[in-house]
């Protein structure tokens, strides 16, 4: 089933998961023994990551047909354009609808690792707009796209950025997910801009459990410009080196963030797990 179909279908929120794609053995048994744990918040549909340089691009493929088909919930892959020719892209398609896979998401992706500028390969895409629009002239898949409600770190301006987005969705994306943000009026303003330009389409919040300092940190580093509520950090400085204390500031933070956005009519909530069971749980417990 196409992700937008199950937004649609759905009168009840729509709970989402993503994991990333491990780089060994022992990742990828945690990765499967948190998506069986997380069952039981009964997720619509659930994305694998691909590696920001495409590195990840067939074990990516590969890693969404196995957990579709091993715990019988609609995936959906990443795929981006970094580093990966058309004729790559296409390939990979072809393998994950022949093993069905329905859902992808279309993404630019980020510069190799070391690089301090995008720049697309010979023989590949620019924008991700362009992947969007190849797929959709391709293949019979649903396509999902991503959205910055505080802009991405390299648009001029969150105009700009929502420019950028209108010719995702003309090009055929059907729903969007965002980047990670933890103050909902800043969601809610997004959507209000986007929807004054003519976008439709559903409009879903990312959300992730921060369960310390050291990972809010990070997060703001790889984010630039997202607003990080001093309620939160100061919750988490607090804690320190206390983990209990840390989940239980982290996951309270994520629970009354969701809860408010459910309440003011978020067509649901697609979670960041970093392939953890806990914390998600937790929070829809909370719900």
């Amino acid at each position: 089933m196409r992700i937008a179909e199950l937004y649609a279908a759905n009168r009840e929120p729509v709970f989402s998961l993503e994991f990333f794609t491990p780089k060994d053995e022992s990742g990828r048994r945690a990765l499967f023994r948190a998506t069986e744990r997380l069952l039981a918040i009964e997720p619509a549909f659930v994305s694998i990551t691909c590696g920001a340089a495409g590195t990840t691009r067939e074990r990516t493929a590969d890693l969404a047909i196995e957990v579709q088909q091993e715990l019988g919930v609609p995936t959906m892959a990443h795929l981006v354009c970094t580093g990966t020719t058309k004729e790559e892209l296409e390939e990979t398609l072809r393998h994950m609808q022949k093993h069905g896979i329905e859902n992808i998401l279309a993404l630019r992706g980020d510069p190799p690792r070391g690089a301090s500028n995008w720049t697309p390969v010979k023989g590949g895409f620019r924008h991700a707009n362009e992947l969007v629009a190849f797929i959709k002239e391709r293949f019979d898949l649903g396509i999902a796209g991503a959205c910055y409600p505080e802009k991405h770190h390299e648009a001029t301006s969150l105009e700009a950025d929502i420019d950028n987005l209108v010719r995702k969705v003309e090009a055929g994306v059907e729903v969007l997910i965002t980047q990670l943000f933890f103050e909902n009026d800043r969601y809610w303003s997004f959507v209000e801009a986007v929807r004054g330009r003519g976008v439709e389409v559903p409009i879903v919040p990312g959300i992730m459990p921060v369960l310390s300092l050291a990972n809010l940190q990070r997060i703001a580093s790889l984010s630039p410009g997202t607003t990080v509520p001093r309620a939160l950090e100061e919750g988490l400085q607090r804690a320190g080196d206390d983990e209990v204390g840390a989940f239980e500031t982290g996951v309270a933070f994520a629970a009354a963030q969701c809860r408010e956005l459910l309440n003011k009519g978020a067509p649901g909530i697609h979670f960041y797990t970093l392939n953890r069971s806990k914390a998600t749980l937790r929070t829809v417990a909370s719900l």
